[in-house]
């Protein structure tokens, strides 16, 4: 096929130097080498800290982008499945005993479960609409783990096990296991199901005129978003060793699908790149003190400005 035949939407112009070096397939495994030298640099326990924080929020960002990117959900309450996958590990390990690492399979099992409930009845709405209810159930989660017993109330769970001994040993398991969860998401997007899910997200009402089962595919893409921000959770347990309702508020929520946005929606490289900037960037205004988070919004503003496509766009092709 020539390379006439393949062109951006909306332009005939060929691709330009910038666009051919994000579209390059090494450009992945080149972030993957930043994180893993990234110790070599700085192995203090407070930048060790702040990149594990950053590549969780990676995969809470790849998660989301199932729900948000490639299947066009507004989803304002994903926090909900962060904190069910932390709360249940953190039981599970401390109630029970339990390794954390043998949690994991219950971790799965409660959040497809959770998404199947909080999706079921919330993705027949649209817009909105469905923005409010997740926006509401992500608070009842909340609001749930402040007042049982079993989850420690307002003061959380204490005294989670470490699933590896040592502040490296955890970020390189953290930068593997979320290379895996970016992985796999790249690759749900790209099957059969992912191309179902934009057609939803482009015509919900063309896609169910073409015999797709929009409200099955859907749910699939909650599911899928919820599984995802279930083993967030439990990388978030192993990283604090304790948890509380108030790392579970829906200023998370907006931060996470902040960095869907900002770093381009349907764009796994782009999501990547803006949970890391989220992450990263009011630890390098810290010095600012009172004035880090007015800048960090002003920041924000100005990126959406200049980009509002997105850091890193996803890549839209059609064959003439």
């Amino acid at each position: 096929m020539s390379a006439t035949r393949v062109r951006r939407l909306g332009t005939d112009s060929p691709p330009s130097r910038a666009s051919k070096l994000l579209q390059n397939r090494w450009a992945g495994l080149a972030g993957l080498l930043v994180a893993l030298l990234a110790p070599f640099v700085d192995a203090t326990p407070y930048a060790l800290s702040v990149m594990t924080s950053a590549a969780i929020a990676v995969m809470l960002a790849a998660g989301l982008n199932i729900v948000v990117g490639y299947c066009g959900l507004l989803d304002l309450g994903y926090v909900a499945f962060f904190a069910v996958g932390a709360y249940t590990s953190g039981v599970l390990a401390t109630r029970l005993e339990l390794p954390l690492l043998a949690t994991v399979p219950a971790v799965i099992v409660v959040t497809v479960v959770a998404g199947i409930v909080i999706g079921a009845p919330t993705l027949r709405l649209r817009s909105d609409y469905l923005a409010i209810v997740t926006l509401g159930f992500g608070e009842i989660i909340r609001i749930t783990a402040n007042n049982l017993d079993v989850t420690g109330g307002p003061s959380g769970i204490y005294g989670i096990p470490h699933l590896v001994e040592g502040p490296v040993a955890f970020y390189y398991l953290t930068v593997v296991v979320v290379s895996l969860a970016v992985l796999g998401a790249a690759r749900l997007g790209r099957s059969r199901l992912g191309r179902a899910w934009r057609f939803v997200r482009e015509d919900e009402d063309a896609a169910e005129a073409m015999g797709v089962h929009t409200y099955r595919v859907k749910l699939a893409a909650y599911v899928a978003g919820a599984v995802w921000g279930g083993l967030a959770g439990v990388l978030f347990a192993a990283h604090l060793s304790a948890i509380s309702p108030g790392s579970f508020t829906f200023l998370s929520s907006a931060l996470v699908l902040m960095a869907v946005v900002l770093g381009g929606m349907g764009s796994t490289p782009g999501v990547v790149v803006g949970a890391v900037v989220i992450s990263i960037l009011p630890e390098i205004l810290r010095d600012l003190a009172d004035y880090r988070f007015f800048l960090f919004g002003v920041l924000l503003i100005a990126f959406m400005l200049l980009r509002p496509q997105g850091l890193w766009p996803a890549r839209s092709k059609e064959v003439p």
